[in-house]
């Protein structure tokens, strides 16, 4: 069957859609770990309509796992936009800049990205093996669209004195960073900004975490609010990634000049968790269950924006903002915002099916299993 298919005549579009749908065949086995680098394809899609970029213009990823943002938004500058020859070289051998340091992910993306038309198969390749949070960054650019990986701790490897492997927690001695910690997402919310031009814009998903935590998560997140516009926040479901027991959002902001007043005035939130329910294999997340959000976004014209939330009228809104004078007034300045009530508390009737309530319960205990292992291993030293 492979013989007799014509592949130099294969379109590129064919080559990289076959690719595509490997590698997500390939992280739906649990039993590979490879989910881990694979974020749900329906909300890439949503975050690259939602920043909308422009040919000519430069996207990074500083963990890009097998590429999926990069081809994303190749589609959506080739869908989009008439491209000019100039254009289509840029976007081939100039628009794309990532990181990736797990080298089998690493070579999954270069030939992803290869089958997309991106890049050549020799010379040097867009995305660095390099660890992104070990320097600042050398250039910067107009877009950072990414998924950094979760786990809060950044760690190193290293053989002791009994020639015993050892893991210790590594922190980021960064100039450029407000704050130094081993928390591994707060620092790739550091380094993203820093990636970023002055007129930069970033769209990256965060777990919950980032938005509670105090110490350090405080500090990065008042200086997010003032440093840059941070105009809007999904909150995700549980169900859509490939590890268990993860509460993600997304975070996404506009770079600014250094200016004595707060760049954020309001913060606009769309809560797609509550009452929602989505599970890997019955009900997975689709580009469609994200529609209303792009839709209240309003990408061509954010000044636009109508909140479908009211607390007589429609106190099922999902889809309201909050001034930053009220955010930076929450303990620990925190942007863990939660308004709608959860209907399984009190409508014993309208309850998910039993298999969904099922994944639930175990994705909830296998959060709280983590959250033990971390503190276990703190306590361990």
């Amino acid at each position: 069957m492979i013989d007799s298919t014509q592949w130099l005549v294969m379109g590129a579009d064919v080559k990289g859609d076959i690719y595509e749908g490997l590698l997500e065949r390939n992280a739906e086995d649990t039993k590979s770990g490879a989910g881990q680098y694979f974020t749900p394809r329906a909300l890439i899609r949503a975050m690259v309509e939602c920043v909308r970029p422009e040919p000519g213009k430069t996207i990074a990823d500083p963990a890009c796992g097998t590429g999926g943002f990069f081809l994303a938004a190749y589609d959506f500058l080739l869908e989009n936009h008439k491209l000019d020859r100039k254009q289509k070289a840029f976007l081939k051998h100039d628009t794309f800049a990532g990181n990736e340091i797990v080298a089998n992910t690493r070579r999954l993306c270069l030939m992803n990205m290869f089958l997309h038309n991106i890049g050549e198969i020799d010379g040097e390749g867009a995305v660095s093996p390099n660890d992104a949070l070990v320097a600042p960054p050398s250039e910067t650019v107009d877009y950072v669209l990414a998924n950094p990986p979760f786990g809060k701790k950044s760690s190193m490897s290293f053989t002791n004195e009994e020639g015993e492997q050892e893991t210790d927690d590594l922190t980021y001695n960064r100039q450029d960073f407000w704050a130094t910690t081993s928390n591994k997402q707060l620092n790739f919310v550091q380094h993203i900004r820093s990636m970023l031009k002055t007129t930069g814009r970033a769209a990256v998903v965060v777990p919950d975490n980032v938005l509670f935590e105090g110490g350090a998560g405080e500090t990065v997140r008042r200086k997010l609010l003032e440093t840059t516009d941070l105009h809007t926040i999904l909150r995700l479901p549980t169900g859509i990634f490939y590890a268990h027991g993860v509460k993600a959002n997304v975070l996404f902001f506009d770079n600014r000049e250094a200016s004595p007043k707060p760049w954020t005035k309001k913060v606009w939130f769309y809560d797609y968790r509550t009452n929602i329910h989505h599970t890997l294999k019955k009900k997975p997340l689709r580009f469609e269950h994200l529609e209303d959000f792009i839709q209240c976004y309003k990408p061509e014209n954010r000044n636009r924006r109508r909140a479908t939330w009211h607390p007589e009228k429609k106190p099922d809104g999902r889809w309201r903002s909050f001034s930053y004078e009220e955010l930076i007034a929450r303990d620990k300045a925190s942007l863990d915002v939660f308004w709608l009530k959860d209907k399984s508390l009190t409508d014993l009737d309208n309850l998910p099916e039993p298999n969904e309530l099922a994944e639930e319960i175990i994705e909830n205990l296998e959060a709280g299993l983590n959250s033990f292992r971390e503190v276990l291993g703190q306590l361990q030293g």
